[in-house]
């Protein structure tokens, strides 16, 4: 039995890059002509997703979203969740229709295919230079201009500790949503690691289940009170992500069960 499990777990992440590439190869003049200009930015923003669902239905995943609050469309956000699978993009572009580009690590556009794209859409950082972190203030500017929210993983990263529920939160998002006075939009993603996390023989399909919070208010902050808001953020995706493991979760929020279709 234990080796049908490992033969099903490699061909099933054989099998997560196979349905990465087919959209992308399928729209790929579609996405080209959508980068092409800051404009068709709202164009590439309605493929990823098309994308994302395309690979949460191949590989047998549906998403359930409670929503403690409806997005404004006129608005920009500083959009933040737990991070601990892959998935968290295809999740996070699926759950979230408002355009938003994700300020993620410079070693994923070495990713074929999906890299070329990631590199020319996303907000890149190299976590060991400090000059690429400024850059990402610039470039958040840039994006925010044009009413655009943004997407960070405050974690910095995938625990390397599975048994860790929530990381500490680095300040990156904080001082960005502080500095540019957008409210934060804490998300919290249930299942993704028992979905599909890091480790290679490990995952199934399934449901994943994500709640998005009342944003938290910048307006009138500063930089003094980055650390307080770093610390209520984190509270309120850590205490949801107790409910979730309780299964205890019965407060009467909206709720959209959703496949990816």
């Amino acid at each position: 039995m234990k080796g049908i499990k490992i033969i099903f777990w490699a061909l099933w992440r054989v099998w997560f890059y196979v349905v990465m590439a087919i959209p992308i190869i399928v729209m790929f003049p579609f996405l080209v002509l959508s980068i092409l200009s800051e404009k068709g930015y709202p164009y590439f923003f309605k493929m990823a997703r098309i994308w994302s669902k395309f690979i949460l239905i191949g590989m047998g995943f549906y998403y359930q979203v409670k929503k403690e609050y409806q997005l404004d469309p006129k608005k920009s956000y500083m959009i933040v969740a737990n991070h601990t699978s892959m998935t968290d993009i295809m999740l996070m572009l699926a759950v979230i229709k408002n355009p938003f580009v994700f300020v993620g690590k410079a070693e994923l556009a070495k990713i074929p295919l999906f890299g070329f794209f990631y590199k020319r859409t996303c907000i890149l950082v190299d976590r060991n230079s400090s000059k690429s972190k400024n850059e990402v203030f610039t470039q958040a500017q840039m994006r925010l201009s044009r009413g655009l929210s943004v997407c960070i993983f405050p974690e910095g990263g995938v625990p390397n500790d599975e048994s860790i529920v929530l990381d500490v939160f680095k300040d990156g998002a904080f001082r960005l949503a502080l500095e540019h006075q957008i409210p934060i939009l804490p998300i919290t993603f249930a299942d993704n690691k028992k979905r599909f996390s890091y480790t290679f023989f490990s995952g199934s399909p399934g449901i994943m289940r994500a709640k998005i919070h009342t944003p938290i208010a910048t307006e009138g902050k500063t930089l003094l009170d980055r650390k307080a808001l770093r610390e209520e953020t984190w509270q309120v995706i850590h205490n949801q992500l107790l409910v979730f493991n309780t299964k205890t979760d019965n407060s009467p929020q909206s709720i959209n069960l959703e496949k990816p279709v």
